[in-house]
């Protein structure tokens, strides 16, 4: 694709001011904004997004975290006490893991297709919902392992409706701090949940996470209904602008697919799951060996002190991917994981690993927000950004799946220390990728 002053060359559409003119002042949660004059072959607008529902997208976001907070080490925690075998346990997270796959590209078609993303949504977490009672309520393997397929399923759609949502709301030219505000929700929900679920563990019984998952169910679909249908302009949640003339080469979907920009992206995103996915699970096996007694405790705090970091630094990423650019921020990223596995492999005090993890939560604040807005950016105009995120939810799947098989490997045969310097050179290579072969995204007026 041309490129022009380090900018992407629009397609044969309307500019983003026309197509967006006065949305940026919505990402704040302003009620009140100058009226909208759209250009000649514009379509009707739809009202610009009121602060209800900015609210109750924030919200959603917030109790959404929580509900899926429910399904990580939870599972195998309840499972065990449930007097289930590791290969059982393994066989079901398996199983999960390959629906969550393979389903990426056609959730993210399914809300291209809708014609509502709030009930697509809505359905998804109904259907995450009777996931976790079915977990709670019938133990057995063939509940819980189609409770684990159904879970997956309605995770492939509900991250493409997030982002969707949030894009028919404030436009493209505001998408940028609205994830970045997305990713802090998130980020407190999975902290708030992550106690509470913990506590009830503790003091109940470990069967009681996935009742206060299913309970959580509740408040997410009562903020969704806050967000009010009229305010989400269904071109824009599909990365559609108004044309004077159908252009049925920039809105077919083997033309998106073939975008080299997606491509190099996904290309990217892939080395980061490679680098990123075994990090964590790794670092917390050589605690358990330095520190056994205080393990818990240790990994405990690696897990918080990322997400304090992501919900303070992602608003800020997203004002600053308008101002700098993306490729700034996507070397940024890179960096803090290469650094973070080189300090893996050589820090040998189990508690500066904790510190370590601030590293992790810079690599998050990034890619929380650039994920979904490069995605925008190149899916700009075809109509199809929910599928464009599919391709990259695969993209880290595949990645984050090789990973720690490969990451195990390598530490079982030559040592921890080799395994992070080598998940820290594949950082590394992502980091050249964006040098030398991603292209800047971010769209001029």
């Amino acid at each position: 694709m041309a490129k022009r002053r380090g900018t992407l060359a629009a397609r044969p559409f309307l500019s983003v001011n026309q197509a967006d003119d006065g949305q940026a002042r919505r990402a704040a949660g302003e009620d009140e904004v100058a009226p909208v004059r759209p250009g000649p072959a514009a379509a009707p607008r739809n009202p610009t997004p009121s602060r209800q529902s900015l609210r109750g997208l924030d919200w959603f976001i917030f109790f959404l975290a929580d509900v899926q907070t429910g399904f990580g080490p939870f599972i195998a925690v309840y499972l065990t006490t449930e007097k289930w075998t590791q290969a059982q346990i393994g066989l079901v997270l398996s199983i999960g893991g390959i629906v969550g796959l393979i389903g990426q590209i056609p959730g993210g078609a399914i809300v291209d297709a809708a014609r509502s993303e709030r009930v697509v949504a809505g359905f998804a977490i109904a259907a995450i919902g009777c996931a976790a009672l079915s977990y709670a309520a019938w133990p057995i393997f063939p509940v819980v392992a189609s409770a684990a397929m159904l879970h997956a399923a309605a995770s492939c759609v509900l991250g493409p409706a997030i982002a969707a949502i949030s894009l028919g709301l404030v436009g493209p030219r505001a998408i940028g701090e609205r994830l970045g505000r997305n990713a802090r929700f998130a980020s407190l929900g999975n902290g708030v949940a992550a106690a509470v679920m913990g506590t009830c563990g503790y003091l109940v019984s470990s069967r009681s996470v996935f009742l206060v998952t299913f309970i959580l169910a509740i408040p997410t679909l009562l903020s969704l209904s806050r967000i009010r249908e009229a305010e989400v302009d269904i071109a824009r949640a599909h990365g559609s602008v108004p044309r004077e003339e159908p252009d049925a080469r920039s809105t077919s979907v083997l033309s998106l697919v073939r975008e080299r920009a997606l491509l190099i992206f996904a290309g990217s995103i892939l080395l980061l799951q490679l680098a990123n996915a075994a990090m964590l699970p790794l670092m917390a096996g050589v605690v358990t060996t330095r520190s056994s007694q205080w393990a818990p405790v240790l990994i405990a705090f690696c897990i918080v002190v990322p997400q304090a970091i992501v919900a303070l630094m992602s608003p800020s990423v997203g004002a600053k991917a308008q101002a700098w650019g993306r490729r700034p921020l996507l070397l940024i990223g890179f960096g803090a994981l290469a650094i973070r596995g080189l300090l893996f492999a050589t820090v040998q005090d189990p508690y500066l690993l904790v510190a370590v993890q601030v590293f992790d939560g810079v690599t998050a604040s990034v890619f929380a927000v650039m994920v979904p807005l490069i995605v925008a950016d190149v899916a700009f105009g075809s109509g199809h950004f929910n599928l464009a995120q599919g391709i990259v939810g695969t993209a880290t799947g595949i990645g984050a799946s090789l990973s720690t098989a490969m990451a195990g490997y390598v530490s079982d045969k030559f040592g921890s220390s080799v395994a992070f310097v080598g998940l820290s050179g594949i950082a590394v290579l992502g980091f050249v990728a964006i040098v030398l072969l991603m292209p800047e995204t971010r769209r001029s007026a």
